[in-house]
């Protein structure tokens, strides 16, 4: 079994800090989104995994993740040319995945409980393809699939007008070397691309089996900036709850504050995390705070945001809601009302 995970996708709806940082190295809990992805695929026994990086934001994800060796992965690095679809991601992972079966898994997603069980469930029933899916509520905005009573799926439709399932595809599948023949016999949709769900699609019509798994706990498609602040959200909450390492299949994120940070006349409401080297006087910070290393705060008041690493504030700023990238930094002479900043790495702002 071998996994690939998909990131080259541009985070257009992520900007403009995507300009500087990929979507999946932004950091929820202190972790970037990728690194949870491979924990998981780690976690679920695969080691060799193939990457599908993109020629703009590929150099940086080589430069972050390098080898997979700190996670105990073989990474192998495929660049996609152009954004051709999911199932033209599997096409030009043809030669790494030679005939071998395969996780695919959406670079910007989380799962509850990780991969682990939809593994088990293909290896016990063996069919051309699994899906994952979850219930949501509203199908029309998903791939749909419809099931028999077996869990067998019969049909996939794309944000159908009136679903017959509530049942949607989310980011994680598994395959046989089927689904290469059946990619071989697809052509480009409205969009232009290689639809995954018409591939699967054409695995039924040619009378192979797919079958499903659903997922009863959260999914996180990080995907915009609400989305990152709702798995930051998640991640700090679990991770507080549940602080043996491990929550639901997938590592615990750097929940309280790290023994090298310094602290003075602050408050702190939990859940936050606080990363080395941060220096904090008469701040205000939490919950659902995530603090990247060496950010500097000095009479500000942080809720619900993400400060990367080397931020620095300073005045009585009150921020919430907010994602602020890299060595940026915020000033206030006097107080102002809350912000809610989603800024690039490297920005400056007075908000007096």
């Amino acid at each position: 079994m071998k996994a690939i995970v998909l990131c080259a996708g541009k985070g257009t709806r992520l900007r403009p800090l995507t300009h500087s940082t990929p979507k999946h190295l932004i950091p929820v809990g202190n972790r970037e989104i990728l690194s949870y992805v491979l924990m998981q695929i780690a976690d679920a026994g695969i080691r060799e995994v193939g990457l599908i990086i993109s020629p703009d934001s590929g150099v940086r994800i080589r430069e972050a993740l390098g080898s997979g060796e700190s996670w105990g992965l073989d990474i192998r690095y495929i660049v996609q040319e152009v954004a051709g679809g999911l199932a033209h991601a599997v096409k030009v992972s043809r030669d790494f995945l030679g005939d071998s079966d395969f996780l695919m898994f959406l670079g910007d997603n989380l799962i509850e409980g990780g991969v682990a069980p939809l593994l088990s469930r293909f290896a016990e029933n063996r069919p051309h393809g699994l899906v994952l899916l979850r219930a949501v509520a509203d199908p029309r905005r998903f791939g749909v699939a419809e099931l028999d009573a077996g869990g067998r799926v019969m049909r996939l439709v794309e944000k159908p007008k009136e679903p017959k399932s509530n049942l949607a595809l989310v980011g994680a599948y598994v395959f046989t070397r089927d689904i290469h023949d059946a990619i071989d016999n697809i052509g480009p949709s409205w969009r232009g691309e290689l639809e995954i769900t018409d591939a699967i699609q054409k695995l039924l019509d040619m009378d192979r089996v797919v079958i499903s798994h659903e997922l009863k706990g959260w999914w996180l498609d990080t995907g915009t900036k609400e989305d990152i602040l709702e798995a930051n959200r998640v991640l700090l909450e679990a991770s507080a709850d549940e602080r043996t390492g491990v929550i639901a299949g997938i590592a615990a994120c750097e929940i309280g504050v790290s023994s090298d940070a310094a602290l003075a006349g602050c408050e702190l409401v939990e859940p936050v995390s606080i990363a080395r080297g941060c220096v904090l006087k008469d701040c205000c910070v939490g919950p659902h705070v995530s603090l990247g290393a060496n950010v500097v705060l000095a009479g500000a008041s942080v809720t619900n945001s993400i400060l990367m690493e080397g931020v620095q504030v300073s005045g009585p700023v009150v921020i919430e809601d907010s994602i602020v990238g890299a060595r940026s930094r915020l000033s206030a002479h006097s107080r102002t009302g809350a912000v809610r900043l989603f800024l690039d790495a490297d920005s400056v702002l007075d908000l007096s």
